[in-house]
C-alpha cells in the first residue's frame, strides 16, 4: 500500500488514495472507509484497508463455483450464460410494456405467455419476482377472501429462508384446510373437503423428502375430485421428456425420474402451475404462473401483482432463456444444462490438466448435485481437483473468488460446476493458495 505521511494530521483524502492502490473501489467509498478508520483510532492505515476490503468483498460480483452444487442458492442459483449477453456498443430502451404493432401500451407478460404456450401448452402466463411470490399471488387472487385451500399435511413444509406454506396461505387471506396425514394422503381426503375449499394446492417439497410407509395420489386423481388444482412445481422443469436434450442426442438424466414438470402437470389437468425461473429452467430469478387463462387473468388483476412483478431486465432474460428451449439450444446456451451434459471423460481431462500444473494436486472421483431444492436426492458422477488441507479461505481471497468445499482433510474443486473458461482461474487460485 502507498505510504501515508504520519508526521502531520492524517488526511482523509491521502488515506483513501493510499488504500486505492490495493482496493480498487470508487473514491467516495474509500473516503468513507478512511473517515471511519480515523474515527476509530489506532492503526488507521490497517483499519481503512480492512474496511475497504470488507466492503469490496460484500459487493455482488462474479465468483467461480467449484462446489459441485450446480444451482447454488447462495451463489445466485442458475448462472448467467449466453442467454444473458447484452449489447456493449451503446444503450437502448426495451419495449417491455409497449406494443410495437399499434404504438400503444402493451403487457410485459405477452411474449412469455406465447413462448410457454409453445413449450408447455399453457393458455396464459404471468411472471413475478420469485416462486414464493407466485404461490402467494395465486392464493390471494383465487382464495384471498377467506376461502379454503386444501393442502396435504405431507406437503405443508418449510423450505429455505423460513418460507412456510401455512404462513404464506395465512398472509394471502386464504384459509388453510389440512388434508390427509404427514405420511399418507389419498384422493378421498381431498374429496371430503371439496365443498369447503376454492382450490387444492400441491406443493413441491424442495429439500424435504419422505420414504418408507408413505403414499400420495397421482395428480390426475386429485383433479378428478372436481376442485381446481394448482401445482407448485417449484424446480422449474419444463417438460419431463427434456426435448431440448433428446433432440440433440442426450438422454433424459436418470436423476430427473419423478421430478414434477410443468407440461405434464398441465396435461394431467392442473389449472395453474407455479415454478421458479432460476432452478432447472436455468434462467433469472423469478416465479412463473402458467395455465388456465381465466385464472391467470385473476392473478394479473390482483393488487399484489404490481408489487410482485419483475422489471424489464428479468423479463428480457427470461424471454432469452425460453427462446433457447424453443430453438433447442438449451444444452449449450443455458449453463445449467451445459453443466449437466458435460461428460465425465471431459471433466477428467480438465482436472488432469489443472492437477499437472499445481504441485500436490490430484484428480479424484466425486459427485455433483443439482442444488436449490431441485431433485434433492440426485447425484451426478463428476471429477474434482483435490489438495491436502483446507485452503477454501485462501481460494475465496483470489480475484475472482473461487468457492470450493472441504471433504475430510482435503479441499475439493468440482469441475462440473466450473466453466471451462475458468480453468485458468482455478489453476491460478490453487497455486496462489498453496504458496500463500
Amino acid at each position: 500500500m502507498a505510504s501515508v505521511d504520519t508526521s502531520r494530521p492524517i488526511s482523509v483524502d491521502a488515506l483513501a488514495r493510499a488504500v486505492a492502490a490495493e482496493v480498487p473501489l470508487a473514491h467516495a467509498l474509500l473516503v468513507d472507509c478512511a473517515r471511519r478508520a480515523i474515527a476509530a483510532g489506532g492503526d488507521v492505515r490497517a483499519g481503512a484497508m480492512k474496511l475497504a476490503r470488507d466492503l469490496a468483498d460484500s459487493l455482488v460480483d462474479d465468483v467461480v463455483n467449484a462446489t459441485g452444487v450446480l444451482l447454488h442458492t447462495n451463489l445466485g442459483r442458475a448462472p448467467v450464460g449466453a442467454w444473458g449477453a447484452r449489447r456493449s456498443d451503446g444503450f437502448r430502451a426495451t419495449n417491455v410494456e409497449f406494443d410495437i404493432r399499434d404504438g400503444e401500451r402493451g403487457s410485459r407478460h405477452t411474449p412469455i405467455a406465447e413462448l410457454l404456450r409453445i413449450l408447455v401448452g399453457a393458455e396464459d402466463a404471468v411472471v413475478v419476482n420469485n416462486n414464493a411470490a407466485a404461490v402467494m399471488l395465486v392464493a390471494a387472487a383465487l382464495a384471498g377472501d377467506g376461502k379454503g385451500i386444501a393442502v396435504s399435511r405431507g406437503e405443508s413444509v418449510e423450505i429455505g429462508g423460513g418460507f412456510r406454506v401455512p404462513d404464506v396461505i395465512e398472509q394471502s387471506g386464504a384459509r388453510l384446510v389440512d388434508v390427509g396425514t404427514t405420511n399418507k394422503t389419498r384422493a378421498d381426503d381431498y374429496a371430503k373437503v371439496r365443498n369447503d375449499v376454492a382450490l387444492v394446492m400441491r406443493i413441491h417439497p424442495s429439500n424435504f423428502a419422505m420414504s418408507g410407509f408413505v403414499d400420495s395420489p397421482a395428480l390426475a386423481d386429485v383433479v378428478a375430485v372436481g376442485v381446481p388444482v394448482v401445482v407448485d412445481v417449484g424446480s422449474g422443469l419444463l417438460d419431463a421428456s427434456c426435448p431440448w436434450l433428446t433432440t440433440q442426442g442426450f438422454p433424459v438424466p436418470p436423476w430427473l425420474a419423478g421430478e414434477p414438470a410443468v407440461r405434464q402437470a398441465l396435461d394431467d389437468g392442473a389449472a395453474l402451475v407455479m415454478f421458479s425461473g432460476d432452478k432447472l429452467l436455468g434462467g433469472p430469478q423469478c416465479g412463473i404462473i402458467a395455465g388456465r387463462a381465466d385464472l391467470v387473468r385473476a392473478c394479473a388483476k390482483h393488487p399484489l401483482m404490481r408489487a410482485l412483478r419483475p422489471g424489464a431486465q428479468v423479463m428480457r432474460d427470461l424471454q432469452d432463456v425460453l427462446l433457447t428451449y424453443v430453438g433447442r439450444t438449451a444444452h449449450t446456451d443455458v449453463p445449467f444444462w451445459a453443466m449437466v451434459t458435460t461428460g465425465v471423460d471431459e471433466l477428467e481431462k480438465r482436472a488432469a490438466a489443472i492437477a499437472a500444473r499445481v504441485p500436490g494436486a490430484r484428480v479424484v472421483e466425486t459427485s455433483s448435485l443439482p442444488g436449490a431444492g431441485s431433485a434433492p436426492s440426485a447425484r451426478m458422477a463428476s471429477r474434482a481437483v483435490s489438495v491436502t488441507g483446507d485452503v477454501t479461505e485462501r481460494l475465496r481471497r483470489h480475484r475472482p473468488p473461487v468457492v470450493a468445499r472441504v471433504e475430510g482433510s482435503s479441499t475439493l474443486l468440482d469441475l462440473r460446476s466450473v466453466s471451462p473458461l475458468d480453468d485458468e482461474v482455478v489453476t491460478a487460485a490453487l497455486i496462489s493458495a498453496l504458496h500463500a
